[in-house]
């Protein structure tokens, strides 16, 4: 008797440490989804935005966008903070991006004007068609650290570029946009 009922408590006992374990997951499974939804609201135009410019086609975006996603919700990351986690999601789009350049889907026009936040929808014109004439790597280079604001050395790691090449590439496609507004009549490149 004594160990049919020592049994049973430790059979209990187990039940409820189940029963707890699974409210416990079930909770963290809600925190992370409640974070990714933060998370994503915070990042999906800025990212969208990205793809839009470098890749010059909306559709391209989309589809990288949603994959981009997908691929950062499979891997299994360890403990990152926003910033990280932010980084982290440009990385796989720039990834991403690397490899439809690879295969020859090479962009064509850009889609909205929405590079410059000024009023002047004419200036915003401008910019928009001479940031058209850059090559993809450039126009990518331009955005990551202009709009995005991610420093020379985050936009090595985003890149796979070092961080020397970086600076120089970057000095680079800005001379190439300053060449291009002061010459907008000039025939666009072949990117």
């Amino acid at each position: 008797m004594w160990i049919f009922s020592q049994c049973r408590s430790a059979s209990i006992e187990l039940s409820e440490r189940l029963a707890e374990s699974r409210t416990n997951a079930a909770d963290r499974t809600s925190v992370s989804q409640d974070g990714f939804r933060v998370f994503y609201a915070q990042t999906n135009r800025p990212l969208w935005a990205y793809l839009l410019r470098v890749s010059g086609r909306s559709d391209v975006a989309d589809d990288l966008l949603q994959e981009s996603y997908c691929r950062f919700l499979a891997a299994s990351l360890p403990e990152m903070n926003a910033a990280e986690s932010r980084s982290y999601l440009f990385r796989i789009a720039t990834n991403l991006l690397n490899d439809r350049w690879r295969d020859r889907q090479a962009p064509e026009a850009v889609g909205p004007s929405d590079i410059l936040r000024e009023d002047d929808p004419e200036m915003r014109a401008d910019v928009r068609r001479c940031f058209e004439r850059l090559k993809p790597r450039e126009r990518q280079l331009l955005w990551l650290a202009h709009v995005e604001g991610f420093d020379h050395k985050e936009i090595a790691r985003l890149t796979g570029l070092r961080v020397a090449s970086v600076r120089v590439l970057l000095f680079r496609a800005r001379q190439q946009l300053s060449a291009a507004l002061r010459h907008p009549s000039q025939p666009a490149r072949k990117g």
